[in-house]
Order: structure tokens, then sequence, then C-alpha cells
């Protein structure tokens, strides 16, 4: 990437995102304030940041769990105490984004021994994956990863959303480098790492130094030059490190991306609006 993207600036859209798509905040103005909390425990996931919210100045703490946690409403207390005792006097938002593949199981609160305290539990089974894609918007495709793709096949749910940012990002590098950023950020949450890379790389058409993972752009240098070619159709099977060909024009990717769509039951006629192809050539191919 000609600019760099740090991770704060990731971690930023991504507090953002989730705050607007699904907790119905609007954010600004965030900072991230985990360094003066030294006690809370140190996890990926963990998103604690003072901004306004709705216009007010609050603290948004946010955490991922891809497992039922017997004890996470404890925790949840645990972080309660310790965020006030920092910042008292503002407002505090917590909530819980439950990601696992098993049914959600953990309380959203504590109710006992004249303690009432709960936090905002979301469970992602109940986000419609498709209503995320349908918005059409960069953030509202990177937070779709945290959904539940519904049977569908997990490649190529990443490979649409890959594919249409690179279509809404255009020729804005640094837009593009951070919403993959942000993407690749929220896959290791669903172990979705390893696919996302094969998405990534049935989409190089640029070379591999303008490519946002930092993975591929290691193995970039490692080859030295050999793989800027573009890919030449769809890849089908592993990739074997032999990246050569060309892709036979834009139109092949968006008949690719047409296909997933299609498969998700999205209409052709939205589909051709969007990828701004005629309808008829869809309808044929």
């Amino acid at each position: 990437m000609k600019k760099d993207i740090t991770t704060k600036d990731v971690l930023k859209l991504i507090t953002q995102d989730i705050a607007h798509h699904l907790l119905g905040f609007e954010v600004s103005e965030v900072e991230f304030v985990d360094k003066e909390l030294h006690v809370i425990e140190k996890r990926e996931s963990d998103l604690v940041a003072q901004c306004r919210i709705n216009g007010i100045l609050s603290i948004l703490h946010i955490e991922i769990q891809n497992d039922n946690d017997k004890q996470m409403h404890l925790r949840m207390l645990r972080y309660y105490a310790q965020i006030k005792t920092r910042f008292f006097d503002l407002p505090l938002h917590q909530c819980v984004i439950y990601i696992g593949r098993k049914p959600l199981k953990m309380p959203n609160g504590i109710q006992s021994d004249g303690l009432s305290y709960h936090y905002q539990l979301i469970d992602m089974h109940n986000i419609d994956c498709e209503h995320l894609l349908k918005l059409d918007t960069p953030d509202a495709l990177v937070l779709a990863v945290l959904c539940d793709f519904k049977g569908k096949n997990e490649k190529d749910v990443l490979f649409f959303i890959l594919n249409r940012l690179q279509e809404l990002a255009g020729d804005d590098e640094y837009a593009l480098g951070k919403y993959t950023l942000a993407l690749e950020t929220l896959s290791e949450n669903r172990n979705l790492t390893a696919l996302l890379k094969e998405a990534e790389a049935m989409l190089r058409t640029v070379t591999f130094e303008q490519l946002p993972s930092y993975e591929i752009g290691f193995e970039r240098g490692v080859d030295s030059g050999r793989l800027e070619g573009k890919l030449e159709g769809k890849l089908e099977g592993k990739l074997e490190g032999k990246l050569e060909g060309k892709l036979e024009g834009k139109l092949e990717g968006k008949l690719e991306a047409a296909a997933v769509m299609l498969g998700m039951g999205i209409a052709a006629e939205d589909i051709a609006k969007k990828l701004n192809i005629p309808l008829t050539y869809l309808t044929q191919h």
C-alpha cells in the first residue's frame, strides 16, 4: 500500500461499523483507552473506546465471543467496575457479540443478591447476513463476515464480499486496503482466515505490494516478482502457488460475483444494476 494503514485505523472502523449496524449508535471521535486500563486482561477482540455516542461523550466496550463462556457475565461485571473506576463520570455502554456455531447459552447480566447488572448481548445467528450484503456499502459488507452464512458456501460469500469491496473502492487504494484489513481482522474471529486468503488470491488483479494482506505482501517478496500476472478465469481446486495468465477483462470477475449473488437468492435485475452489466448478458450466461 502506498499509504500506511494502522491497526488503530482498522479498529476505529470496526468500532463504528458495529455501533451503527448492530447497536443503532452513531459513533464519532473514537479514542481507544485500553492502555489506561492495565488491569483488564488483554484480548485481541476487546474494544474499549472513549467516543461520542449519538453526540454524548461516553465509553463503549465491545466483546466478540466465539464460544459460550460460563463466566462471561462475571467478566463483564469485572470490566464494568474497572472501566467505571477510571471513567466514573461517563456513561458506559457494554456489548457482547456472540459469533459461535453452537446456540447461545450465555446470560446478559446478573440479577441476584440485591445486584441488578445487564449489558447488551447480540446473537449473530439472528442477524440477517443477506440484509447486510444487500445494503451494498463497504462497512456493511465487512460486518457481514460475522454473521451466520446459513449454509452458504463460505468461500463464495467471502469472494463476493471482496469483489464488491473492489468494485465500490474503485481507484481508492487506501479505502480498499482499510476495508480489506478490517475484513481480515474480523474473519479471524470466525476462523475464516485460510478461506479468505484463497478468496483474496482469486481477485489478485493488482501488484502484490498493493494488497493489504501482510501475508500476501510477504509472499510477493519471496517470489521476487514472478506472481505479477492476473488470474485467468475462475481458479478451481487448491492454489499451487503459480498464478499465471491474465484475467480476460473485468467482466469475468463480475460474472463470478453474479453467480454467487444468484446463489444467495438476489434478483437478477438487482445484480445487473449493482454490477453495472446488461441484464440480457447476465441472463444469457
